[in-house]
């Protein structure tokens, strides 16, 4: 650990001081030490900067706090990533609010030719497990050097990652903590495996608890590290939708997974979607075919050939609806079962049948003819 490194560390534990700051002080004084370096009197002027904030500059303690992380650092074999350093990642510096120095331990490419977050309910139903299995399974036959960017929460988080390494995808988990400790604990397995495949990545110090506010600030790194933000599924209100809207202001894409109508779960994706702000996918061919990603195998969505084809009428070339001519109302259960197909894809379909007034959702996931 060098001393210019102690300096830029040192810059991020200024009381008062954040990323948006901290960068106002880079530009005007040039590098870390400069800050440091510079008289009481003459930070005062800095506009933004003040008595009080000069003050804490120049307090001993940020020094010898940043010795004690970088202590920490070199004993844990933990990289730091420096807003002015060549090797910071291209697509987060892009981003106004981007941490000026983060941490980061595992073996991945941060600057990977193509990178995309997945996030969602921390309450997710089986639904948003398949769907985010089913997605994950299908682009890593595609994309092999994929990297998956989530925050290791409960839910579709863990799920993405687990996945990811299941399909043998690098995956970084976000944290809202410290690299000396693991939260939730229960994760701290798939924690470790990330090392060996992708990493982990935080902008805060040792010792830093996993706090409210900390999930929120997080969420902006997983929004600018990749291409594009997914939420496989999510409530009305929760911090994946954060993360979205977050995307979606750096200009990012995002998109979403549709739900039924009127399910809990689904409600924040299909508002995304309603408001302009998500893409509709339903599949890995969905996401890259919008991306324009230049793949050396393309995708063919067979099941959404044989739903939707334009050379029947959709009538009579449908399954669903051939199925349901036969009864008045069927369970989205007794359907799958005839179908022979997964209920989360079942859903999908479903949902875009509801839409376009072909059949009607009743209480009890109950469908009908109209």
């Amino acid at each position: 650990m060098t001393e210019k490194q102690i300096y830029q560390i040192g810059l991020t534990m200024i009381n008062g001081v954040g990323d948006i700051l901290a960068r106002h002080l880079l530009q005007t004084l040039g590098e870390a030490e400069a800050v440091f370096a510079e008289k009481q009197q003459l930070l005062e002027r800095i506009p933004g900067i003040g008595s009080v904030l000069a003050a804490e500059i120049k307090r001993p303690e940020v020094l010898q706090r940043a010795e004690k992380e970088a202590v920490f650092i070199e004993k844990n074999h933990i990289s730091c990533y420096f807003l002015a350093d060549a090797n910071y990642p291209a697509r987060l510096r892009e981003c106004p609010d981007a941490p000026v120095l983060f941490y980061f331990k595992g073996n991945t490419n941060l600057d990977a030719t193509r990178i995309i977050s997945i996030v969602g309910t921390r309450n997710a139903t089986e639904y948003g497990r398949e769907l985010t299995e089913s997605l994950l399974k299908d682009l890593s036959q595609i994309i092999p050097d994929l990297l998956i960017v989530s925050g290791l929460a409960y839910g579709i988080d863990i799920c993405a990652h687990r996945s990811a390494l299941r399909n043998q995808l690098p995956t970084v988990g976000v944290l809202a903590h410290g690299l000396d400790r693991i939260y939730p604990s229960s994760h701290r397995s798939t924690a470790v495996e990330m090392l060996e495949c992708g990493g982990l990545l935080t902008d805060f110090p040792s010792g830093t608890e996993p706090d409210r506010p900390n999930f929120l600030r997080r969420n902006r790194i997983v929004a600018g590290m990749s291409d594009c933000t997914i939420v496989v599924e999510s409530a009305e209100k929760g911090g994946s939708l954060v993360t979205a809207d977050i995307a979606f202001s750096y200009g990012r894409d995002v998109y979403s997974f549709p739900g039924r109508v009127g399910d809990s779960h689904s409600k924040g994706c299909n508002n995304l979607i309603r408001q302009n702000k998500a893409g509709l996918i339903t599949s890995a061919a969905d996401l890259i075919s919008a991306l324009c990603w230049d793949v050396q195998e393309p995708v063919t969505p067979v099941q959404a050939e044989l739903f939707f084809s334009d050379q029947e009428p959709l009538a009579e070339q449908n399954p669903i609806l051939r199925i349901m001519q036969k009864e008045k109302e069927m369970h989205i259960n007794q359907l799958a079962l005839a179908l022979d197909m997964p209920v989360y894809q079942l859903t999908t379909l479903l949902f875009e049948l509801e839409i376009n007034g072909k059949i009607k959702t009743l209480p009890g996931n109950i469908y009908k003819l109209p």
